[in-house]
């Protein structure tokens, strides 16, 4: 916990809590540390009524207590949540109309603030009383998720070419078919890949089988064949990771990312439509379009926690409303 340094002890113990009881990932701990301190520096400039335009990250609060934060009311929180959504920036000379942060964007940070006032009256019974207990989320859009078609995804695939084809081609065969998140690919390991399944780590370090096809078992062990070819120049921390870089290092999210984007181009995708992610929209789309996957099943393969998470996924493709109308 040093890195939280310039956090109150009362955060301190709530970040730890987290990552050693919890078990959460460190992204999560790291969302909760900047949310959370961006709140309680707010808090601190609008108490001694000093302006909001000064830059945060001078502003000190070390010395915040727990009466402190006992003195946080609901109305403090809705002053919080609507200066993010009107007047939050990080350029103090910005106009009017490019100030404020998206409705998603609050609604994490209101998540935040509820998981830190549960820990203080719930947890550990610090605080009695619990100012953003009853308030809602921000309404957000519920967009659809793009992804691309059975012919998308081939072209995709037949793009793939260079001294790393067999491995990348195998990353790419991953994500259309297992539909797992790119932090969950740069995690695998050696041992987490059997004959027909592999073991993926998902969010808060949850594990779940996930099966492979055909497909996915013949990418897999051509580029395990290039793979163990090339031991030697593996560094000796990063044995055991599945997927390895030109370094002979654990393949990074970054490199996942860029050599998603190049076979996008190639395959004359923009990428400015399609991503790493919309690849785990894909395979989750087409499961259910075209493979007959019902919906409780796909939650399990996609490791979601709510259902509710899973069935964007059941929106009905122009086919199926153009058989609706037909019948």
């Amino acid at each position: 916990m040093q890195k939280y340094y310039d956090c109150p002890r009362v955060l301190r113990e709530f970040l730890t809590y987290h990552e050693t009881i919890k078990g959460q990932s460190q992204r999560t701990i790291s969302e909760y540390y900047l949310d959370l301190r961006m709140f309680l520096r707010f808090m601190k400039l609008m108490r001694e009524g000093r302006s909001l335009n000064v830059a945060f990250e001078d502003v000190d609060i070390r010395d915040i207590d727990l009466d402190f934060i006992a003195g946080i009311t609901t109305s403090d929180v809705y002053e919080f949540l609507s200066w993010l959504a009107n007047d939050r920036t990080a350029d103090p000379d910005a106009p009017a109309s490019e100030r404020g942060i998206s409705a998603s964007s609050r609604a994490r940070k209101l998540s935040a603030l509820k998981s830190f006032y549960k820990f203080l009256t719930v947890r550990t019974k610090q605080l009695d009383e619990n100012p953003v207990a009853d308030l809602e989320y921000p309404k957000l859009r519920r967009s659809l998720p793009r992804y691309l078609t059975l012919e998308q995804s081939a072209a995709l695939l037949n793009a793939v070419s260079g001294p790393n084809e067999k491995r990348d081609y195998a990353i790419l065969m991953l994500f259309l078919n297992c539909g797992i998140r790119r932090s969950e690919l740069v995690g695998l390991n050696i041992s987490d890949v059997y004959d027909d399944r592999i073991r993926v780590v998902g969010k808060g370090n949850k594990e779940r089988i996930v099966y492979l096809n055909e497909a996915c078992k013949s990418a897999l062990a051509a580029y395990l064949l290039v793979r163990a070819r090339d031991a030697t120049n593996i560094k000796d921390k990063d044995k055991n990771a599945l997927f390895i870089s030109r370094l002979g290092r654990r393949i990074s999210i970054k490199t996942v990312q860029w050599l998603v984007y190049k076979y996008l181009d190639k395959a004359g995708l923009s990428y400015k439509h399609f991503s790493t992610h919309k690849l785990r929209h894909t395979a989750a789309t087409l499961m259910y379009q075209e493979g007959g996957v019902d919906v409780l099943t796909l939650k399990e393969i996609l490791g979601h926690s709510e259902l509710n998470t899973t069935q964007i996924y059941t929106h009905v493709s122009d086919r199926r409303l153009e058989e609706a109308v037909d019948s």
